[in-house]
């Protein structure tokens, strides 16, 4: 939560305060998250407009997770921007909006704002849908589960046809 009262409520006020935050549970996806608790760098602008407030913040957060292909540790940064209105309360009932809809209307609380909804969003979008430990990653081996990074001359032999199985099993009892 972030105060806006030291702005007031006098259109074209602003303030930049920088903050660090410690990041909450699940901020990412599956593969991919920034830490719970780990450190999240935030710079604000806060700006305040005759519906409210609008905010502008860049996010900065370290990443681990893994590479879907490999399973090989990622350690990344992720940076994000947004911007929001965040309607005073006053202002949103006089413009016919109820505080009970969720139709994707910021309110402001007691001149206090949430950003975790908005960074959480920002920071998700941002990440990659399958992220890799390098561009052209080749993955794992479907045969063995040898990463193929490391062994990149990895092969087996050829199956052999379960049809002309029994044949190689008569070449051997020749031998």
């Amino acid at each position: 939560m972030l105060d806006t009262r030291e702005l007031g409520r006098r259109p074209g006020s602003q303030r930049e305060v920088s903050r660090t935050i410690l990041a909450p549970a699940d901020l990412g996806i599956e593969v991919l998250r920034v830490p719970e608790g780990a450190p999240v760098e935030l710079d604000l602008r806060i700006e305040a407009v005759m519906e409210g407030v609008l905010v502008t913040c860049e996010a900065l957060a370290s990443l681990e997770g893994e590479c879907v292909r490999c399973l090989e540790p990622i350690d990344d940064d992720v940076d994000v921007r947004f911007q929001e209105l965040f309607l005073y309360d006053d202002q949103a009932a006089t413009a016919g909006y109820d505080p009970e809809d969720d139709d994707g209307v910021s309110m402001l609380e007691d001149d206090l704002l949430d950003l975790e909804p908005l960074l959480r969003d920002a920071v998700v979008l941002a990440l990659p849908f399958q992220p890799l430990c390098e561009e052209d990653c080749p993955g794992l081996c479907v045969e063995c589960g040898a990463r193929l990074a490391d062994d990149p001359e990895h092969t087996h032999e050829a199956p052999i046809d379960p049809r002309w199985a029994g044949l190689t099993e008569l070449q051997h009892d020749e031998d």
